[in-house]
């Protein structure tokens, strides 16, 4: 199998979207509009990937930041593809992006009921943060 993994445009957005919407664990809202999806890439250029076998997205990495912590989204690979490596791939290269520009640390959102994605995020090195709840206000 082989794979390549690239920058995100926003040409990749309906083939994203839909790899999205079909995988378990992803959570999807207006923030992800093609709309919004294209201004997140705009405002943090070289960080958003996706994996490609021929011409089908096959996972996906959002990834940007706030100026000081950077955080990870809709890391994703399609159900077929899972067990090969390309996540913990997209992931480095998010990483990488981040740390070029000197961010030191980064979070990810994970649903307190997908295990099979927080063992994912446990085997690569990511901590379960029990001293925070996330709190959200629709503006």
């Amino acid at each position: 199998m082989s794979y390549l993994i690239r920058e995100m445009t926003i040409e990749d957005y309906e083939q994203a979207y839909q790899l999205w919407n079909d995988t378990d664990g992803i959570g999807l809202s207006d923030a992800d509009s093609r709309e919004n999806i294209m201004a997140y890439i705009i405002r943090n250029p070289g960080l958003s990937y996706v994996a490609v076998d021929q011409d089908q997205i096959i996972g996906t990495g959002l990834c940007g930041h706030d100026g000081r912590r950077g955080y990870l989204h809709h890391i994703v690979v399609h159900q077929n593809y899972q067990k090969q490596d390309i996540g913990r791939a997209l992931v480095e290269i998010c990483v990488k992006g981040l740390q070029k520009i000197g961010i030191k640390k980064c979070h990810i959102f994970v649903y307190r009921n997908n295990d099979e994605g927080k063992t994912f995020w446990e085997h690569l090195g990511w901590k379960i943060r029990h001293e925070l709840d996330i709190m959200s206000l629709d503006i």
